[in-house]
C-alpha cells in the first residue's frame, strides 16, 4: 500500500459569542479578514465581499495557496470561516487574530487534510 499525498490543509472554524457590531458590516469584516490573511503569510490574489441587508457579510479571498472564506450572522454573534492552504502559511495565526478582532468568546475548529 502506498502512502497518499497530502494536497492541503482545510481549517473549518466557528467563532461563537462574537461582538455583533464587529461582524455586521462589510467594511469592518473585509478589513479584518484581509489583515488575517496577511498575518498568516498568504499571498492575496483577489477578494470579494457581499453585504447583506439588514446585516451580515459573506466574503472570499483568493490566495495563491488556495482560499479564505467567511460568513457572518451578527444576530447570533456567529461566524463560520474556512481556510484552505496547500502552502506553508500560518493558518492558526489568522484564526487567533480573527477570534481577537471579532471578540469571539469561543472557537471550534477542525482540520481536514486533503489527500490524494
Amino acid at each position: 500500500m502506498t502512502s497518499s499525498k497530502i494536497y492541503g490543509h482545510h481549517y473549518l472554524v466557528e467563532l461563537l459569542g462574537c461582538d455583533p457590531s464587529r461582524i455586521q458590516q462589510v467594511s469592518t469584516v473585509e478589513h479584518v479578514f484581509l489583515e488575517a490573511a496577511r498575518i498568516s503569510g498568504a499571498t492575496i490574489v483577489e477578494h470579494f465581499f457581499k453585504q447583506y441587508e439588514p446585516e451580515g457579510v459573506t466574503g472570499i479571498i483568493l490566495i495563491s495557496e488556495s482560499h479564505f472564506a467567511i460568513h457572518t450572522w451578527p444576530e447570533d454573534g456567529f461566524v463560520a470561516l474556512d481556510i484552505f492552504t496547500c502552502g506553508t502559511m500560518d493558518s492558526q495565526a489568522a484564526i487567533d487574530f480573527l477570534k481577537q478582532e471579532f471578540g469571539a468568546q469561543d472557537v471550534r475548529q477542525r482540520l481536514v487534510e486533503r489527500h490524494g
